[in-house]
């Protein structure tokens, strides 16, 4: 965490996800850091891609240069930050290579606030959130996910398996079956 005597700007760093685009956790860290006269970093993890190997055990396909795969996260991060905050944000674009726990641990080293959206996985689920906030050297804000507008995996799930449930009710093949009564 920064120090309070020292003369940098009030530091916000946001996790911008490439799935969701991190809409709430950026808009929410934005009017923070207007309302404190501060700097946002939007951040995001990056890696290289794995291609698939063939039988012959070569890659089946033309492996992409690390130069090249960093340029189209940039400007992808670059797009979806606009795309919230619009074309005239002031918001510093970072890139961070590796996985997204350590990307964002190492962008919020020197930041005075951590803003993220809550996982939308299951398996990253609590135990990321969990893990980011006893790591993290300064504070962390999760956006909820009723504050995001996602539905968890959990929700999704659940609500996929009740409308099958209806139509499956009204029309079994059993015609002595009878609701009960209702009172």
């Amino acid at each position: 965490m920064a120090d309070l005597d020292d003369n940098r700007p009030y530091t916000v760093v946001v996790g911008v996800s490439a799935t969701s685009k991190s809409q709430a956790a950026l808009t929410w860290a934005q009017h923070e850091v207007e309302r404190c006269g501060g700097r946002l970093i939007a951040v995001r993890a990056w890696r290289m891609p794995t291609p698939p190997a063939s039988p012959a055990g070569a890659p089946a396909v033309d492996v992409p240069q690390p130069g090249d795969v960093e340029a189209h996260a940039h400007q992808t991060l670059e797009e979806d930050v606009a795309g919230v905050l619009g074309d005239d944000h002031t918001a510093e674009i970072r890139l961070v290579r590796g996985g997204k726990m350590k990307a964002l641990i190492r962008a919020a080293a020197e930041a005075d606030l951590l803003v993220v959206d809550a996982p939308r996985q299951l398996h990253a689920g609590p135990m990321f959130a969990h893990r980011l906030v006893y790591s993290a050297t300064c504070p962390v804000v999760i956006m909820p996910p009723a504050v995001t507008g996602e539905q968890s995996t959990v929700a999704r799930v659940a609500k996929s398996v009740a409308g099958g449930l209806v139509p499956l009710g009204g029309s079994a093949e059993y015609p002595a079956y009878r609701p009960p009564m209702r009172f």
